[in-house]
Protein backbone atom coordinates (compact mmCIF):
# COMPACT_ATOMS: atom_id res chain seq x y z
CA UNK A 1 0.00 0.00 0.00
CA UNK A 2 3.26 2.24 0.34
CA UNK A 3 2.65 4.36 -2.94
CA UNK A 4 -1.25 3.37 -3.66
CA UNK A 5 -3.30 6.02 -2.16
CA UNK A 6 -6.81 5.84 -0.57
CA UNK A 7 -9.59 7.05 -3.28
CA UNK A 8 -13.45 7.80 -2.76
CA UNK A 9 -13.79 4.27 -5.14
CA UNK A 10 -11.87 1.96 -2.04
CA UNK A 11 -14.12 0.46 -0.07
CA UNK A 12 -14.15 1.10 3.68
CA UNK A 13 -13.47 -1.79 4.70
CA UNK A 14 -11.06 -2.09 2.75
CA UNK A 15 -9.52 0.98 4.71
CA UNK A 16 -9.35 -0.43 7.51
CA UNK A 17 -7.83 -3.67 6.95
CA UNK A 18 -5.06 -1.77 4.98
CA UNK A 19 -4.33 0.09 8.18
CA UNK A 20 -6.13 -1.14 11.26
CA UNK A 21 -4.86 2.29 13.32
CA UNK A 22 -7.38 4.14 11.34
CA UNK A 23 -9.75 2.64 13.63
CA UNK A 24 -9.05 5.20 15.66
CA UNK A 25 -9.94 8.17 12.98
CA UNK A 26 -12.81 6.22 12.00
CA UNK A 27 -14.99 7.57 15.52
CA UNK A 28 -14.17 10.98 15.51
CA UNK A 29 -15.38 11.51 11.55
CA UNK A 30 -18.35 9.73 13.46
CA UNK A 31 -18.25 6.60 11.50
CA UNK A 32 -19.45 3.51 12.61
CA UNK A 33 -18.33 -0.64 11.63
CA UNK A 34 -20.46 -2.53 10.14
CA UNK A 35 -20.31 -0.60 6.57
CA UNK A 36 -20.39 -4.35 4.07
CA UNK A 37 -18.65 -3.40 1.01
CA UNK A 38 -19.66 0.16 0.90
CA UNK A 39 -17.22 2.50 -0.63
CA UNK A 40 -15.41 5.65 0.80
CA UNK A 41 -17.54 7.79 -1.37
CA UNK A 42 -20.77 6.08 -0.38
CA UNK A 43 -20.06 5.86 3.69
CA UNK A 44 -18.89 9.39 3.60
CA UNK A 45 -21.70 10.89 1.71
CA UNK A 46 -24.11 8.31 4.41
CA UNK A 47 -22.37 10.32 7.39
CA UNK A 48 -22.68 13.93 5.84
CA UNK A 49 -18.60 13.60 6.29
CA UNK A 50 -16.20 16.01 3.67
CA UNK A 51 -14.92 13.14 1.61
CA UNK A 52 -11.75 15.47 0.56
CA UNK A 53 -11.12 15.85 4.72
CA UNK A 54 -11.03 12.19 5.34
CA UNK A 55 -8.97 11.00 2.57
CA UNK A 56 -6.76 13.66 3.45
CA UNK A 57 -6.76 12.88 7.28
CA UNK A 58 -6.40 8.79 6.27
CA UNK A 59 -3.75 9.55 3.99
CA UNK A 60 -1.59 11.57 6.14
CA UNK A 61 -2.16 9.13 8.37
CA UNK A 62 -1.25 5.84 6.48
CA UNK A 63 1.65 7.43 4.39
CA UNK A 64 4.88 9.08 6.02
CA UNK A 65 5.80 10.83 2.99
CA UNK A 66 2.34 11.82 2.01
CA UNK A 67 1.88 15.87 1.32
CA UNK A 68 -1.36 17.51 -0.03
CA UNK A 69 -1.38 19.41 -2.80
CA UNK A 70 -2.22 23.09 -2.01
CA UNK A 71 -5.17 23.19 -4.30
CA UNK A 72 -6.92 20.44 -2.80
CA UNK A 73 -7.54 22.44 0.71
CA UNK A 74 -10.21 24.25 -0.83
CA UNK A 75 -12.37 21.25 -0.98
CA UNK A 76 -13.38 21.53 2.70
CA UNK A 77 -14.05 24.23 4.84
CA UNK A 78 -11.84 25.44 7.63
CA UNK A 79 -14.70 24.17 10.67
CA UNK A 80 -15.11 20.74 9.53
CA UNK A 81 -11.27 20.26 9.97
CA UNK A 82 -11.40 21.72 13.48
CA UNK A 83 -14.02 19.96 14.05
CA UNK A 84 -12.75 17.18 13.47
CA UNK A 85 -9.70 17.70 15.51
CA UNK A 86 -12.03 18.93 18.81
CA UNK A 87 -13.37 15.19 18.38
CA UNK A 88 -9.53 14.05 18.11
CA UNK A 89 -9.02 15.71 21.77
CA UNK A 90 -12.32 14.48 23.29
CA UNK A 91 -11.28 10.96 22.37
CA UNK A 92 -7.71 11.46 24.05
CA UNK A 93 -9.04 13.06 26.91
CA UNK A 94 -12.20 10.89 27.88
CA UNK A 95 -11.05 7.16 26.58
CA UNK A 96 -7.72 6.62 25.51
CA UNK A 97 -5.22 8.76 28.43
CA UNK A 98 -8.11 7.27 31.20
CA UNK A 99 -7.94 3.74 29.93
CA UNK A 100 -4.29 3.84 30.21
CA UNK A 101 -4.32 5.74 33.53
CA UNK A 102 -6.19 2.74 34.81
CA UNK A 103 -3.68 0.41 33.29
CA UNK A 104 -0.81 2.34 35.23
CA UNK A 105 -2.64 2.56 38.37
CA UNK A 106 -3.59 -1.06 38.69
CA UNK A 107 0.33 -1.67 37.28
CA UNK A 108 1.51 0.59 40.33
CA UNK A 109 -0.43 -1.51 42.87
CA UNK A 110 1.61 -4.14 42.19
CA UNK A 111 5.11 -2.49 42.80
CA UNK A 112 6.92 -1.29 45.85
CA UNK A 113 5.39 1.93 47.05
CA UNK A 114 8.16 4.32 45.70
CA UNK A 115 8.65 2.76 42.47
CA UNK A 116 4.78 2.18 41.80
CA UNK A 117 4.41 6.97 43.16
CA UNK A 118 7.10 6.95 40.07
CA UNK A 119 4.71 5.55 37.43
CA UNK A 120 1.92 7.56 38.41
CA UNK A 121 3.71 10.57 38.34
CA UNK A 122 5.03 10.71 35.50
CA UNK A 123 1.99 9.36 33.53
CA UNK A 124 -0.43 12.51 35.67
CA UNK A 125 2.45 14.97 34.78
CA UNK A 126 2.47 13.90 30.87
CA UNK A 127 -1.40 14.08 30.93
CA UNK A 128 -1.50 17.91 32.32
CA UNK A 129 1.11 18.35 29.61
CA UNK A 130 -1.28 17.07 27.09
CA UNK A 131 -4.31 19.01 28.65
CA UNK A 132 -2.32 22.09 28.59
CA UNK A 133 -1.23 21.72 24.96
CA UNK A 134 -5.07 20.84 23.93
CA UNK A 135 -6.31 23.11 25.98
CA UNK A 136 -3.89 26.15 23.96
CA UNK A 137 -5.77 25.08 20.92
CA UNK A 138 -9.27 25.52 21.72
CA UNK A 139 -9.01 28.39 23.21
CA UNK A 140 -6.67 30.11 20.82
CA UNK A 141 -6.03 28.45 18.19
CA UNK A 142 -9.37 27.04 17.08
CA UNK A 143 -10.77 30.58 17.46
CA UNK A 144 -8.43 32.06 15.50
CA UNK A 145 -9.71 29.85 12.76
CA UNK A 146 -12.90 30.61 12.96
CA UNK A 147 -12.93 34.03 12.79
CA UNK A 148 -10.34 34.40 10.59
CA UNK A 149 -12.15 31.98 8.59
CA UNK A 150 -15.26 33.85 8.27
CA UNK A 151 -13.51 36.60 7.46
CA UNK A 152 -13.67 38.91 10.87
CA UNK A 153 -11.76 40.27 12.82
CA UNK A 154 -9.00 38.31 14.49
CA UNK A 155 -6.54 38.18 17.30
CA UNK A 156 -4.68 40.95 15.93
CA UNK A 157 -0.70 39.83 15.97
CA UNK A 158 -1.36 36.22 16.18
CA UNK A 159 -0.72 34.12 13.17
CA UNK A 160 -0.53 30.34 13.14
CA UNK A 161 3.00 31.08 12.88
CA UNK A 162 3.60 31.10 16.14
CA UNK A 163 1.38 27.47 16.59
CA UNK A 164 3.84 26.33 14.07
CA UNK A 165 6.99 27.47 15.74
CA UNK A 166 5.52 26.37 19.44
CA UNK A 167 3.87 23.13 18.49
CA UNK A 168 5.44 20.55 20.47
CA UNK A 169 5.60 16.84 19.85
CA UNK A 170 3.58 15.92 23.14
CA UNK A 171 4.31 11.94 21.96
CA UNK A 172 7.71 12.30 22.96
CA UNK A 173 7.04 12.59 26.48
CA UNK A 174 6.13 9.47 26.56
CA UNK A 175 9.41 8.11 25.79
CA UNK A 176 10.59 8.78 29.58
CA UNK A 177 7.35 6.98 30.80
CA UNK A 178 8.09 3.98 28.42
CA UNK A 179 12.18 3.62 29.52
CA UNK A 180 10.70 3.01 33.10
CA UNK A 181 8.67 0.42 32.08
CA UNK A 182 11.26 -1.14 29.93
CA UNK A 183 14.35 -0.62 31.28
CA UNK A 184 14.00 0.18 34.86
CA UNK A 185 11.16 -1.26 36.33
CA UNK A 186 11.73 -4.61 38.33
CA UNK A 187 10.51 -7.64 37.48
CA UNK A 188 7.03 -7.93 38.26
CA UNK A 189 4.55 -11.09 38.31
CA UNK A 190 2.17 -9.35 36.48
CA UNK A 191 4.60 -9.71 33.15
CA UNK A 192 1.29 -9.68 30.80
CA UNK A 193 0.05 -6.34 32.60
CA UNK A 194 3.45 -4.49 31.73
CA UNK A 195 3.38 -5.77 28.30
CA UNK A 196 -0.19 -4.79 27.79
CA UNK A 197 0.45 -0.62 29.07
CA UNK A 198 3.60 -0.96 26.80
CA UNK A 199 1.74 -1.60 23.92
CA UNK A 200 -1.51 1.12 24.76
CA UNK A 201 1.36 3.79 25.32
CA UNK A 202 2.91 2.86 21.92
CA UNK A 203 -0.04 2.88 19.96
CA UNK A 204 -1.17 6.32 21.86
CA UNK A 205 2.88 7.53 21.05
CA UNK A 206 1.97 6.92 17.43
CA UNK A 207 -1.65 8.32 17.19
CA UNK A 208 -0.60 11.17 18.94
CA UNK A 209 2.04 11.59 16.17
CA UNK A 210 -0.34 11.22 13.09
CA UNK A 211 -2.58 14.02 14.98
CA UNK A 212 0.52 16.25 15.15
CA UNK A 213 0.97 15.49 11.22
CA UNK A 214 -2.04 16.47 10.54
CA UNK A 215 -2.16 19.60 12.17
CA UNK A 216 0.82 20.18 10.55
CA UNK A 217 0.72 19.04 7.28
CA UNK A 218 -3.47 20.32 6.58
CA UNK A 219 -3.76 22.78 9.31
CA UNK A 220 -1.12 24.87 9.49
CA UNK A 221 -1.35 25.03 4.90
CA UNK A 222 -4.73 25.66 5.08
CA UNK A 223 -4.93 28.51 7.55
CA UNK A 224 -1.79 30.23 5.47
CA UNK A 225 -3.54 30.09 2.50
CA UNK A 226 -6.85 31.95 4.90
CA UNK A 227 -4.61 34.48 6.36
CA UNK A 228 -2.63 35.64 2.80
CA UNK A 229 -6.35 35.92 1.47
CA UNK A 230 -6.86 38.16 4.23
CA UNK A 231 -4.05 40.05 3.63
Amino acid sequence: MKHLLFTERMKMADLVHANYRLLFVLPRFGIQLGFGDKSIAEICSSYGVSESLFLLVCNVYTFEDFLPDPAQLHAFTADDLTGYLRRSHEDYIRHQIPEIRQQVIALANCCEPKNGRILERFFDDYSREVMNHFDYEETVVFPYIHTLSKGESSNEGYSIGQFEENHSNIEEKLGDLKNILIKYLPDLAQGSSRNTLLLDLFLLEDDLNKHSLIEDRILVPLVEQLEERRR
